[in-house]
């Protein structure tokens, strides 16, 4: 597995490469924006300054110095899996099991809570898994090409992943989902 601190210091470096702007001149837009909400200030880095979306994201939690797991932090994977499949999505849980399950089989990698949903990767984010509503989970899908089907909804450039699927019972972990899945897996690695 590629050390996670190498991997953000790599990224950092990209971005100042494609932006064309040093990492404090950066931040002096983040800081200047009068924007704080984490969420504005990712939307205002991809429309202000064409960012895809795990850049954007990336630079607003170094700026900011936080990881993007607050709500995850001192939790295991299973305790994150606890809180987000409560009340009215208890009953999602068993899909997200399945999945895992499954996913397993498919050989090493890293689970990555966070604060709705829990982010696979190897040596970048594959799938990305977590409840979408009460009665839904969503899969999304970080591989730039699947074939077009009713089920995979593909999502625009500049996005945490290409592409999602919604589930709501545990019969959708079907072999055409597993495949999707153990692409974006293999293309990860």
């Amino acid at each position: 597995m590629t050390d996670l601190k190498q991997a953000v210091a790599t990224q950092l470096a990209n971005i100042e490469q494609r932006s064309g702007k040093s990492l404090s001149e950066l931040t002096l837009i983040i800081s200047n924006s009068g924007l704080s909400k984490h969420s504005e200030l990712v939307t205002m880095l991809k429309t202000s300054l064409g960012m895809g979306h795990g850049d954007a994201n990336t630079l607003v939690h170094t700026v900011r110095q936080t990881d993007g797991q607050s709500a995850a932090e001192g939790l295991d994977e299973l305790q994150v899996l606890d809180g987000l499949y409560t009340g009215a999505k208890a009953a999602l849980r068993p899909i997200h099991d399945a999945l895992l399950a499954e996913i397993q089989q498919f050989g090493e990698f890293e689970a990555s809570p966070k604060k709705t949903y829990v982010s696979y990767r190897r040596n970048k984010q594959f799938a990305m898994i977590g409840p979408a509503t009460n009665s839904q989970i969503e899969v999304g899908l970080n591989i730039k090409q699947l074939p077009e089907d009713p089920r995979l909804k593909a999502l625009p450039a500049g996005q945490m992943c290409n592409f999602k699927v919604r589930l709501s019972n545990v019969s959708e972990v079907d072999a055409q989902l597993l495949g999707w899945i153990q692409a974006a897996f293999a293309a990860a690695g």
